[in-house]
């Protein structure tokens, strides 16, 4: 085997490590979300504190560190065993990222940005699935394991080959929302709008403390 596919395992690792969340968070002002809202630097979490164009920009970005490595891969013509390891390679970089102290996101979104060269009826039935999840019962978390767990069904459906590495993905993912599937079991996780209503409540509260204090200051 070249050296080639290593190179680009690694090169997928550290793009993925590019954390979007916090570089855009930084760039608009707004909170740092590994320790706002739900602390996950993700595109869910920085709709909460900072509005649907973070959010959007974040999205964005975090779909392509997993679609470049692996559509790269996919016209070197590496085999599928391969472009699942580099699918997980930008996957971990998001989840552990070296350049952020290894406090990453779920990866979700990297996940379907590499899922996304094996094709666009695939991609459109997982954010298909995901939508109607969180419309029907308001749980990020429990939208993005149902996805992962029909990941695999949907791909054996479009194009089989790519169905082993794209089971490894989803177990990442599932392993990634562990804590999430606890606090769902519990009864525990909030729903996406309750934890903006929270968010902004904090806020709120942190802004009025704030000219309280700026007002006894002038004083």
């Amino acid at each position: 085997m070249t050296p080639l596919p290593f190179l680009i395992i690694i090169a997928a690792y550290l793009l993925g490590s590019i954390s979007s969340a916090v570089l855009i968070c930084r760039i608009c002002g707004l909170p740092d979300p590994r320790s706002h809202g739900s602390n996950n630097p993700g595109a869910t979490n920085v709709l909460r504190i900072g509005g649907k164009g973070p959010a959007a920009a974040v999205l964005l970005c975090d779909i392509l560190k997993g679609m470049i490595p692996v559509w790269g891969s996919y016209f070197l013509d590496l085999n599928p065993l391969i472009l699942g390891i580099v699918a997980i390679a930008a996957c971990l970089g998001h989840i552990y990222p070296i350049f952020f102290h290894f406090q990453g996101g779920k990866g979700v979104a990297t996940a379907l940005g590499a899922l996304a060269p094996i094709g666009a009826d695939l991609a459109g039935m997982l954010m298909g699935t995901w939508l109607i999840t969180i419309l029907l019962f308001g749980y990020s978390s429990l939208a993005s394991v149902v996805a992962a767990l029909v990941a695999p069904l949907f791909t054996f459906w479009v194009k089989s080959q790519y169905t082993m590495p794209v089971a490894m993905l989803s177990c990442l993912i599932v392993y990634r929302h562990f804590d999430n599937l606890r606090r769902l079991a519990n009864g525990e996780e909030d729903k996406v709008w309750k934890k903006k209503q929270q968010l902004k409540a904090a806020l709120k509260e942190h802004n009025e403390d704030a000219e309280t204090l700026s007002e006894k200051s002038v004083k």
